[in-house]
């Protein structure tokens, strides 16, 4: 991997603080992703399955965890089932993990080759009631492929039928979504190394530039910084592109007079950043662009001024709707009877703000929490408000990434980024 080596404590502290709400005399599984064929014998980047990493920083396809804290054998409590390597993989492929590598990456002290999984697997599961099995229940997942994860489930519950059945998803979303202090300096990293590519763009971006070769100065920064490349599919929108929320095709050329919204971050081990800046092609700003830019900005900052403990998810988005509303009042987009007349469902603020103001972030750039229970220190949200305006051939989106703290305003991981107006404008034409 390119990333440094991450302390397995961070993976020790997971496993027992999901074993600890575990039901007893049960089992849970966790699966590797499999690599996915493109066509003839061309594959997809292998991308771990985030759970399995977050317990055990196995980041190799193939591999299986299994957790029985209450099971007679101790060691058989943590278990590590690997794809054995040797000398043709090692020439073919690279290494891959040993015995020993894992238990160094994971803490985990038994680790079988993956032939043995089957007959081990017998033992254990004469000798628990419940087996937990993993099935992804985000709030925004539509998956059509069955994954590997699913195959062995299938497998599990034919084989042993008598077991009962529990998931580990609630018990995921809720310790995935509050992060440990190693986690966080990982999101650091990867924002860290987000902030170097977006400060290469100033210098970079001119007229007629063409939104691919910003795509590249990006790939290129975070590649020499040890990430992998993007955490999500980039969005590099100049001009009207930017009112099409995920447009991901980045093939047109950027005209003096517009902005470009750059919606980019790298990712770092696995974990994710998640920036929006929205910079002006030739450098400058115009008058309307300026006002639209820094109601944006106001919006964010009384936004993340509610990131808090005990905050609920869809409050937060209702107040949010209310100082916006204000703002596009202020820029003339709505006037008092729009919003006198408004549908509740859809408040008039929508038109020119329809998407949500913040996501938690992690492992997955959409990542795992409970959005129905009160957010806590050490959650990390985005907040990005955005205003789009078709008619007027532009669209603004500003974005950071914020830890909540126990007290007080929460931490912008992305607050060395430039964001003000006059900042962007000054470095740009330096």
């Amino acid at each position: 991997m390119k990333y440094d080596r991450i302390d397995s404590k961070l993976f020790i502290k997971n496993r027992k603080n999901f074993m600890a709400q575990m039901k007893p005399s049960s089992l849970a599984v966790f699966n590797s992703n499999d690599i996915y064929p493109i066509s003839a014998d061309s594959t997809m980047p292998f991308q771990q399955h985030r759970d399995i990493f977050y317990l055990s920083g196995v980041d190799q396809e193939e591999s299986i965890l299994v957790l029985f804290p209450d099971c007679p054998k101790e060691k058989h409590r943590e278990i590590l089932f690997l794809k054995e390597t040797n000398d043709h993989i090692a020439v073919w492929e690279g290494e891959k993990l040993t015995k020993d590598a894992a238990f160094q990456t994971s803490g985990v002290k038994t680790v079988y080759w993956l032939q043995d999984m089957e007959k081990i697997m017998f033992e254990l599961m004469t000798q628990c009631d419940t087996v937990y099995i993993n099935t992804n229940e985000h709030y925004r997942a539509s998956v059509e492929t069955e994954t590997r994860e699913d195959r062995y489930t299938k497998w599990l519950k034919e084989k042993y039928p008598a077991h009962s059945v529990a998931k580990s998803n609630p018990i995921l979303q809720r310790l995935r979504s509050v992060k440990d202090p190693i986690e966080l300096d990982l999101m650091q990293n990867a924002c860290d190394i987000t902030e170097k590519g977006f400060r290469r763009l100033l210098s970079f971006v001119k007229p007629d530039v063409w939104e691919y070769e910003i795509e590249a100065e990006l790939m290129h920064e975070f590649l020499r910084n040890r990430s992998k490349g993007f955490a999500y599919t980039p969005i590099i929108a100049a001009g009207n592109n930017a009112n099409v929320l995920h447009y991901v095709v980045n093939n047109q050329q950027c005209k003096a007079g517009d902005l470009i919204l750059l919606d980019v971050g790298a990712e770092y081990a696995n974990y994710a950043s998640d920036m929006t800046r929205t910079i002006p092609v030739s450098g400058k700003f115009s008058k309307r662009q300026k006002e639209v830019y820094n109601a944006v900005n106001r919006v964010k900052k009384e936004a993340q001024k509610m990131l808090v403990p005990g905050t609920i998810w869809a409050d937060y988005h209702v107040e949010v709707g209310k100082i916006m509303t204000s703002e596009l009042l202020g820029l003339k987009l709505l006037d008092k009877t729009d919003v006198k007349n408004e549908d509740k469902d859809w408040p008039a603020y929508k038109k020119y703000f329809m998407h949500g103001t913040s996501h938690n972030i992690g492992l997955d750039t959409h990542d795992y929490g409970i959005l129905t229970e009160p957010m806590q220190a050490n959650m990390v949200f985005t907040v990005e408000p955005g205003i789009y305006i078709p008619e007027e051939g532009f669209g603004i989106r500003l974005e950071d990434d914020l830890v909540i703290q126990e007290k007080g305003e929460p931490f912008n991981l992305m607050g060395h980024i430039p964001i003000e107006l006059e900042e962007i404008e000054e470095l740009m034409n330096s």
